[in-house]
């Protein structure tokens, strides 16, 4: 009996019958729903990580940035003998307005930086000019809890 007559007598089996597999052809369904689980599980547990990173990233900034401009308003308060006003606010570190003595801008920026949630800062100065609050809200805006951030400057 010839090698070609024993395989055409053999018996069959289940597994003959079926299409060999096509190597080429790509992934099957179940491999590519293991990967998404995979990345989904993978997602689930670095996600919430890195959101609070990014979030004590702009506390630290918006605190820098509060840092920075206390330093250029006791620059002004050298020049002028006192700290702008509430209604002249932080532009009058870039704008002169009509501020005698005024020797800026004092802020390297043409414009008065924003907090790192795009709001404004929030200045306040005593009704003497011998002393001056910054602050910003935090993320939600409104300040005093409720997931905000609040710094303040003094």
């Amino acid at each position: 009996m010839t090698r070609q007559d024993a395989i055409a007598h053999r018996p069959r089996r289940k597994s003959d019958s079926l299409q060999p597999r096509d190597r080429d052809g790509g992934f099957t369904l179940v491999e590519l729903l293991v990967v998404l689980v995979i990345l989904s599980l993978v997602m689930g547990l670095v996600g919430p990580r890195v959101l609070n990173y990014l979030g004590d990233a702009r506390a630290k900034t918006a605190q820098m940035q509060i840092e920075s401009l206390s330093s250029a308003l006791d620059l002004f308060f050298l020049d002028i003998g006192r700290y702008p006003t509430e209604r002249e606010g932080l532009t009058a570190l870039i704008e002169p307005g009509s501020i005698p003595g005024w020797n800026g801008p004092y802020v390297h920026q043409s414009r008065v930086p924003v907090d790192p949630w795009g709001q404004p800062y929030q200045y306040r100065s005593t009704a003497t000019g011998a002393a001056f609050d910054i602050r910003t809200l935090g993320p939600d805006g409104s300040g005093g809890g409720g997931g905000s951030i609040d710094i303040t400057s003094r």
